[in-house]
């Protein structure tokens, strides 16, 4: 999945580009990123939740059902009608970008986080079940998406899970409003350049010196490639990984900034 996804959306000369500037455990010479390395980005033991989250993956892909979809990104507004099982294969996240996902939130331990970008909860699974004792806030644009992702949610048994439902433009607002601090955000709900800049900044403010901000599709097209550049350059963001579909933000205040660009 994750290697057609490569094809289908990315240029190959970006990948080749990406290739030639990564760096493996011995180019790391912060001992901050040099432990992200081994325990986040090249672990690869089986935890037990993955088996489940998988499990339900693949009913997903065989279901028969139809939804009413709205999508307010950058695939286009409107509402329509879609097959679930098309929805599980073209929107959630692969399993391999999941498991780093888990790997990620269960090194960093964070006390709350917000996930943009429901769809049908399969991202949303994989970082919760790595921290569910922290408080998680998932938000998703279509009303019958988020409905099938609270279904999923029983059947994991993850109903702490705090769905929040419509266009961000509205509710964001009232998310940051209710959030005292934030320790992770993920941002995957619209690959628009300006709307992926402006969340960004709305969250900036609310950021624990411990926080970290996860960027999906960061070469979706040339709009979020900027975007990802001008992220790198906050001066609060100390260090920036990219793992070429994925961009990593930490704001620890302590860290010298730095930028590296590693193999997954």
């Amino acid at each position: 999945m994750y290697f057609r996804r490569v094809k289908n959306i990315f240029l190959p000369i970006n990948y080749l580009g990406y290739l030639l500037k990564a760096k493996g455990a011995h180019g790391i010479h912060s001992p901050f990123v040099y432990e992200l390395y081994h325990k986040v980005v090249k672990e690869s033991p089986e935890y037990y939740d993955f088996a489940p989250i998988e499990h339900l993956r693949q009913r997903l892909l065989h279901s028969k059902e139809v939804i009413e979809t709205i999508d307010f990104g950058a695939g286009g507004a409107g509402k329509k009608n879609r097959n679930v099982k098309d929805i599980a294969r073209k929107s959630s996240v692969p399993a391999k970008e999941g498991r780093l996902l888990f790997r990620l939130v269960n090194f960093m331990q964070p006390r709350n986080m917000v996930e943009m970008g429901t769809s049908l909860g399969i991202s949303t699974l994989y970082q919760h079940k790595a921290c569910p004792m922290a408080e998680m806030i998932t938000m998703e644009g279509s009303p019958g998406t988020s409905t099938e992702a609270g279904v999923n949610f029983k059947v994991m048994k993850a109903d702490s899970i705090n769905r929040v439902v419509g266009d961000f433009a509205e509710t964001l607002p009232v998310v940051i409003k209710n959030l005292k601090y934030v320790d992770y955000v993920f941002f995957d709900g619209n690959h628009r350049k300006e709307a992926t800049m402006e969340y960004f900044r709305q969250f900036l403010p609310l950021a624990s010196d411990q926080c970290v901000f996860v960027f999906d599709d960061i070469r979706w097209s040339s709009g979020m490639s900027e975007a990802w550049q001008e992220i790198i350059q906050e001066p609060r963001a100390t260090v920036t990984v990219d793992l070429f579909s994925v961009g990593l933000v930490f704001l620890n205040p302590t860290q010298v900034k730095q930028h590296f660009t590693l193999r997954y």
